[in-house]
C-alpha cells in the first residue's frame, strides 16, 4: 500500500519532469528566427551575415540601408562590395582572413564619407561547421540613438537642456551652441550645470561618457531596400 510519503515523492517526481519538460521544449526554427531577425532591426548598427561563398545571407535593416546610400559600400549579385576596386579589395582580404578565423577591422573612406567594418568569424576554423562572417558597421552618430532621447526624459531634461545635449554630443563648443540656440554664452554654461547635476555627472566628459554607453537603440525601422535572399523580406516596423 503506498505511503503518504511515496504518493508526495511520486508526485514531486511527476512535477519536475514536467518541469524539465516545459523548459527543454525546442522554439519553432521558424519563431525563433522571427525572433532574433527582429532583434538585429533594433540594433543601432549595421549588422551582416556573410557566407563561405561571400554571399549576403542576411543583412539587418541598417545595413540594407547603408548599402542602398552607394557612399562607401554596396551590395551586388549578393556580395558586399567598395564603392570603388580599392575599397572591394580590402573587403575582399578582409572577409578571407575571416573566413580563416582571423578577425579584421576595416576603416573606410569614400570622398567625405567615412565607414569602419570589423569582420568576425563565426565558426571556429577547427569546427566541420561552414565558415561563416558577422560583419558590424559603425555607428553613424550617438546623437541618433533613441536611448539617449529616452534618457534625457527619464533625467527630466527640458526642451533646451535635451537641445544643449544633443549639441554636446555632436561635438559643438559652447560658442557655437550659444551662436545656433541665439542664447548668451553664460545660459549655455547654465543649462550645462543643470545637465550635470540632473545627471549626476561631475563634467562634461563625465556626461559624455554616460550617453555613449547607453544601449543602442535605432529610432525608428523604415521599410527600405528589401533584400529577397533574407529570412525576412523586410525590416519589421
Amino acid at each position: 500500500m503506498e505511503t503518504t510519503a511515496q504518493r508526495h515523492l511520486t508526485d514531486r517526481t511527476t512535477s519536475d519532469l514536467y518541469f524539465h519538460a516545459e523548459r527543454t521544449q525546442p522554439v519553432p526554427d521558424s519563431l525563433g528566427q522571427d525572433l532574433l531577425l527582429r532583434v538585429l532591426d533594433e540594433v543601432d548598427y549595421g549588422l551582416l551575415v556573410i557566407d563561405a561563398q561571400g554571399h549576403i545571407r542576411h543583412a539587418n535593416h541598417l545595413a540594407r540601408h547603408e548599402m542602398s546610400t552607394g557612399r562607401v559600400i554596396v551590395t551586388h549579385a549578393r556580395s558586399l562590395l567598395g564603392r570603388n576596386t580599392e575599397l572591394t579589395t580590402q573587403i575582399q582580404s578582409a572577409l578571407e582572413h575571416a573566413l580563416r578565423g582571423q578577425r579584421r577591422l576595416l576603416q573606410l573612406k569614400q570622398g567625405e564619407h567615412e565607414l569602419s567594418l570589423a569582420f568576425v568569424p563565426l565558426s571556429h576554423p577547427l569546427e566541420f561547421d561552414a565558415p561563416t562572417v558577422l560583419v558590424l558597421l559603425s555607428r553613424k552618430n550617438a546623437c541618433d540613438n533613441l536611448a539617449l532621447r529616452m534618457f534625457a526624459r527619464s533625467q527630466n531634461l527640458s526642451p533646451s537642456e535635451e537641445a544643449v545635449l544633443l549639441a554636446l554630443c555632436r561635438g559643438a563648443s559652447i560658442p557655437e551652441i550659444a551662436s545656433d540656440h541665439k542664447v548668451a554664452e553664460s545660459t549655455v554654461r547654465s543649462q550645462i550645470k543643470a545637465l550635470r547635476e540632473k545627471t549626476g555627472c561631475g563634467s562634461i566628459r563625465a556626461l559624455m561618457q554616460k550617453v555613449h554607453s547607453l544601449p543602442p537603440m535605432v529610432p525608428a525601422l523604415r521599410v527600405i531596400s528589401a533584400m529577397p535572399h533574407n529570412a525576412m523580406e523586410f525590416a519589421q516596423p
